[in-house]
């Protein structure tokens, strides 16, 4: 998948809770997939129209029966859920409010090596500033992402680096994105 799929996968907070939990076997009815996610009506309903929207959900035209699923995952969303649900397998108690955050994951896969703020933000197209900043720093905050100076560099530079759990989905969903545009110019 390229980058700006993954990001707009990523846009709505309880996508990819969604996905991975279609993934793991919950039934695709909007009762046991809220109880699941622990979204509200409301987002719920907001994400799984973003998904069918993407291609990757669709409304079961055969529903009606009390067994048959509302929601069921097209061809195309069961790649996406296998890798929602790899990021599933390595985190933390408490560290999902991080990941519904619109920009944590795609910052994450332009980090599977070191790279500079304007580094990031080039692989990133759309991201502004201030988001890409407000990811680093609450991604700092967690031990996910470490942040040196490059003292050497004139003006001395950062430099951000993944770490421990940030490492870890870095590493594993960095492979299975497509990356546009240009190189960074500086890597590890």
């Amino acid at each position: 998948m390229d980058i700006k799929q993954f990001v707009n996968i990523t846009s709505k907070a309880w996508a990819l809770p969604i996905l991975w939990s279609l993934h793991a076997g919950v039934g695709g009815r909007q009762a046991p997939l809220i109880a699941a996610t622990g979204a509200s009506r409301t987002a719920f309903t907001h994400s799984v129209d973003h998904l069918i929207a993407l291609g990757l959900l669709e409304r079961n035209r055969g529903h009606g029966h009390p067994l048959r699923p509302e929601f069921r995952l097209t061809p195309k969303g069961l790649g996406a859920a296998e890798m929602a649900s790899q990021i599933r397998s390595v985190l933390k108690e408490g560290d999902q409010d991080l990941l519904r955050r619109s920009w944590t994951l795609p910052v994450l896969a332009s980090l599977h090596t070191a790279r500079h703020f304007n580094d990031i933000k080039r692989t990133l197209h759309t991201i502004t500033d201030r988001a890409l900043s407000q990811a680093l720093k609450s991604m700092e905050t967690r031990a996910w992402v470490r942040r040196n100076v490059d003292s050497v560099a004139r003006p001395p530079r950062s430099i951000y680096v993944t770490m421990n759990t940030g490492e870890r989905i870095s590493t594993m969903i960095a492979p299975q994105i497509r990356f546009i545009g240009p190189s960074p110019s500086w890597t590890q």
